[in-house]
């Protein structure tokens, strides 16, 4: 039955590459993409120590295309569009009418009248879906998920590795270039789920391997790797990034999810504005936090948080963290339950002692130099 299922699901244009790699694969929003090939903590390390190459072609793409294309995706989105220009990328949220989170995704800003949008793989045909419904006469929004693989390279070595090859590299944070590499025209954008410094590689999916191979190549010196999901998600879990459908969710709002920084409050109108102005002025009753073990619990999403003998929110994301070889996790709690407050999460029926922390829970590299 396993078998059958994931044989239903879709496939990365680079799942021959990951095979030949003895990579062990797993679902992720309707595809079957790698978790790992050598192991999740050697992978993690990799990337922060080195670099590391991910396949993350399940990621949705869409475009939406036309007069007042921006200023039509500014009216839907939660952050503000004017906080950036043509050549740049933002993350943002699209949330529904009660601030709940649709999906959060990055988009870049093509040209004038011009976006290429990344949401989340399972979301893809909704995002699409509600943008198309809502668009006015002139604008297309067509669904390209198909069309395009996305490959991350990231690390401290990642400049090293793309500059092997003649790709463009150093730009800011969040900003992108087109080049051209053996014929075949990518964009590389800085940006990364990691916390480290690295780039994402657009590219089309017929060119997929092409790429995969050549910058595996140039990264031998620097000792690159192939990494699955899996250490995708202690990574992005050590710097407190949520995900969604564990942490991000349309049940719940996204003033509650850590993710205020990207809700553009001075905008006249958004998706889901009333409800989430409504919750700041009042205060949500949940916030998004880190709890760190004190021992050796390893914490898991929807284990139970306990505070002084009261059951207090449930783990959203949990995980052991390779860096500091202790178990870590995000969790929905009250906004009472401040940094340094002691809680215990219940792991296997027994009561696990955290520490309720801010996140990130190391040292994020993502914005170095």
């Amino acid at each position: 039955m396993k078998e059958r299922m994931m044989s239903e699901l879709k496939k990365s244009p680079l799942h021959d590459r990951h095979e030949s790699l003895g990579a062990k694969f797993a679902e992720f929003g309707g595809w079957s993409m790698p978790l790992q090939y050598a192991g999740i903590v050697s992978e993690h390390k990799a990337v922060r120590d080195g670099v590391g190459i991910f396949d993350v072609s399940h990621l949705g793409k869409a475009r939406i295309k036309g007069p007042g294309a921006i200023d039509f995706l500014n009216s839907a989105i939660t952050n503000d569009t004017g906080k950036i220009a043509v050549g740049q990328a933002q993350y943002t949220l699209l949330c529904n009418a009660e601030g709940g989170v649709v999906d959060d995704l990055i988009w870049y800003w093509l040209a004038d009248d011009e976006a290429f949008l990344i949401p989340n793989a399972a979301n893809t045909a909704e995002v699409v879906r509600l943008l198309a419904d809502a668009a006015p006469e002139g604008l297309s929004i067509t669904n390209e998920h198909d069309d395009y693989a996305v490959l991350a390279v990231q690390g401290p070595k990642s400049d090293e590795t793309l500059a092997a090859l003649g790709l463009p590299v150093g730009h800011d944070y969040m900003r992108f270039d087109t080049s051209v590499l053996d014929g075949v025209q990518l964009t590389v954008c800085r940006t990364g789920y990691t916390g480290e410094r690295g780039y994402e590689l657009v590219v089309p999916a017929a060119d997929a391997a092409a790429v995969w191979d050549a910058v595996l190549a140039a990264g031998e010196p620097y000792g690159i790797v192939p990494a699955g999901l899996g250490a995708r998600d202690t990574l992005r879990t050590e710097m407190g990034y949520p995900l969604h459908g564990q942490d991000l969710r349309p049940d719940v709002s996204a003033g509650q999810c850590g993710v205020g920084w990207a809700i553009g409050w001075r905008k006249d109108a958004f998706w889901g504005d009333e409800a989430l102005r409504a919750e700041r002025a009042a205060g949500p009753a949940l916030r998004l936090t880190g709890l760190l073990a004190q021992g050796r619990g390893i914490p898991r999403p929807h284990m139970t948080v306990v505070h002084e003998s009261a059951e207090v929110g449930e783990v959203t994301s949990g995980t052991f963290s390779p860096t500091l070889a202790k178990g870590i996790a995000l969790a929905l709690l009250p906004p009472s339950l401040v940094p340094g407050t002691a809680v215990s999460v219940l792991v296997r029926g027994r009561e696990e002692p955290f520490e309720v922390v801010k996140p990130p829970f190391v040292t994020p590299g993502v914005r170095s130099s």
